[in-house]
């Protein structure tokens, strides 16, 4: 479940930031009446007012590509189960919580950015927990951390359950006795 619940929240985010992304700077740069969008959702020119950018081109490229490229990765390479894909989500949920924090250091507050910040921190919690991290109990009450599942082979990612590699300061400790 906690694996669904992570796809869902990094494909909700990759869809949106790649939609909202391009919107942003084709709207900037050929104007939202050319793009077909109604003038209620244009950002007002105001909130750029202070900040390194004119228009919203840029931000919206960023948007679109960074954000929404980090989150499509990550979906991906989760679904697919590789092994880099807890450093892409952790990546998507660092990149989406430091673009709403740069967001709000520039521009009025909006329930979107809650919105974001929840998914993102969502996405941190969701991935902690996949990773072991984070233990959970199952229904018998016992703990166990989520990521261990034989079906599976494993946990997600670099995370394990092994013992400590020798030489490591928790072998020593053992061996030092």
């Amino acid at each position: 479940m906690t694996f669904v619940l992570l796809l869902i929240v990094l494909g909700f985010v990759a869809v949106t930031s790649i939609a909202g992304g391009l919107a942003l700077a084709l709207g900037s740069w050929l104007g939202p009446e050319r793009l077909g969008l109604p003038p209620e959702i244009q950002l007002p020119a105001e909130y750029l007012e202070g900040s390194p950018f004119s228009t919203y081109l840029v931000p919206g490229i960023l948007l679109a590509f960074v954000v929404g490229g980090l989150h499509t990765a990550a979906f991906v390479l989760l679904l697919r189960r590789n092994p880099l894909a807890g450093m892409a989500a952790a990546a998507a949920a660092y990149g989406i919580l430091v673009w709403i924090f740069v967001q709000m250091s520039l521009i009025p507050f909006s329930a979107l950015q809650a919105v974001y910040f929840g998914a993102g921190l969502a996405e941190l919690g969701l991935l902690m927990l996949l990773l072991g991290v984070i233990p959970t109990t199952d229904w018998q009450g016992s703990a166990r951390p989520i990521g261990t599942n034989a079906s599976r082979g494993g946990t997600l990612g670099p995370v394990s359950h092994k013992r400590a590699a020798v030489g490591s300061p928790h072998d020593r400790q053992e061996h030092s006795a």
